[in-house]
């Protein structure tokens, strides 16, 4: 599907029609569950306050999943906050608990990797100047100093067994075949050291995180109330799902990365295109900084005109944005549209025309293959005869150009890299990369 942005990407910032960012938090459907309602608002809405949001580097790109973690944090550094982001070099060596087994452990030289390529992610979403500049964190400054006895002498004595057994993911876990070892039970006694040695460095009095860490966010609250006898807050936001229940952000089992080299801008664009209906104002809210007045236009306008997809196509170009750029955002665009017979194929960068033919029913090819063999290889066709009948029609094209039955895939019919886009009709499209 190939269209063009009407407008330039939105600026972030908080919507003025809210009385306060706890306000526009709830309206974009941010907060799935906190401590006090009440106080967090008042605590929002008066003087600055410091607030931290923790990724492990359990892999060297974060993913949809944690925008919506840093876009929260963006929200509340807007409000006037001040964010510390933590990358977890400690947590991340252990790894919270999944639901169904074990972990695989990597090595510290690997995490140490990670967390250096998580830090530049999140860093390109904050601002570090001002008066609530944001601040980077590394959990294993304070862990990796202390010894075993002092962690069980001033940390462990503050957990009770009792209570961390009815964790969600370690109930789970215990109610598996898989069992959980010593080592993933321990990580919620790291995180909510976390948040205790924060309260003491910084002030920070709140922690946001996803609904699913509530137990591990809920290990901090309780420790800092139990060792420093004080009040802290958290916000779990909601797992984002489709509209059917499936889980959002995976694509075939691969998770939508904010990494270029792992998820093209093309196929990250593709991505936020493809949202159904019932789901694109919600991820609008989410991940855009569109103010409720457009929101409510844009939701007319899936009501009354859904053809149009105009929300879809904000929606794509306004995250596609503001996760890699205008130029990218533009150049993927331009990739669709050149792919479906609207654009010059030839002028694209091998870069992006490489990511949106990925995309596509692909195959590799020996030089001279002929076209009608690589329409039934690709599965454009079913066979020779129906290929030649389709290129007799007129309806077959090699990049975006009409080709005869005689058409082999070389020379003029190439472009940058060896790549072919056969195109039966006007939407059904396969690549093919020629070797020599």
């Amino acid at each position: 599907m190939s269209d063009s942005p009407s407008r330039s990407v939105t600026v972030p910032q908080n919507d003025p029609s809210f009385d306060d960012v706890w306000d526009e938090l709830n309206y974009r459907g941010l907060v799935h569950v906190s401590t006090d309602a009440g106080e967090l608002k008042t605590l929002l809405s008066g003087p600055p306050i410091t607030f931290y949001c923790g990724f492990d580097p359990t892999a060297p790109s974060l993913h949809l999943g944690n925008l919506v973690q840093i876009l929260v944090m963006r929200r509340l550094q807007l409000a006037g906050h001040k964010p510390l982001g933590l990358v977890g070099g400690s947590t991340g060596l252990i790894g919270d608990p999944r639901p169904t087994a074990e972990r695989t452990l990597n090595t510290k030289e690997t995490v140490a990797e990670w967390v250096g390529y998580l830090s530049g992610q999140i860093e390109r979403f904050l601002s570090f100047e001002g008066d609530n500049a944001a601040r980077m964190v590394n959990n294993l400054d304070w862990t990796a100093p202390l010894s075993a006895i002092d962690f069980l002498r001033d940390i462990g004595k503050y957990f009770r067994v009792g209570t961390m057994l009815k964790k969600d993911a370690v109930s789970a876990r215990l109610n598996s075949d898989a069992g959980i070892s010593y080592t993933e039970f321990s990580y919620q006694i790291l995180q909510g050291m976390d948040f205790l040695e924060l309260y003491r460095s910084y002030g920070c009095v709140l922690q946001t995180g996803g609904s699913d860490q509530w137990g591990n966010l809920t290990s901090g609250t309780d420790l800092v109330h139990r060792a420093e006898h004080a009040s802290v807050h958290a916000i779990g936001t909601p797992l984002i799902t489709n509209s059917d229940g499936t889980k959002f952000g995976k694509s075939e089992g691969n998770a939508i990365w904010l990494d270029p080299a792992l998820t093209s801008p093309y196929a990250f664009y593709q991505f936020w295109l493809n949202t159904d209906d019932a789901d694109v104002i919600q991820r609008l809210k989410i991940f855009t900084f569109l103010p409720r007045t457009e929101l409510e236009r844009l939701e007319r306008e899936v009501a009354e005109s859904p053809f149009r997809r105009e929300a879809q196509r904000t929606l794509a170009f306004e995250v596609t944005a503001l996760v890699h750029g205008v130029e990218a955002t533009e150049a993927a665009i331009a990739a669709a549209g050149a792919l479906f017979g609207q654009g010059d194929l030839a002028a694209l960068d091998v870069a992006t025309l490489t990511a949106a033919v990925g995309e596509l029913p692909s195959m590799t090819a020996a030089a001279d293959t002929p076209v009608v063999e690589a329409l039934v290889s690709t599965g454009l066709v079913s066979s020779l005869s129906e290929a030649r009948r389709a290129i007799a029609q007129g309806g077959v094209y090699v990049n975006n150009a009409k080709v005869d039955a005689d058409t082999a895939l070389v020379g003029d019919h190439l472009l940058p890299g060896g790549i072919a886009v056969l195109r039966r009709g006007k939407k059904t499209l396969a690549g093919v990369t020629v070797t020599k």
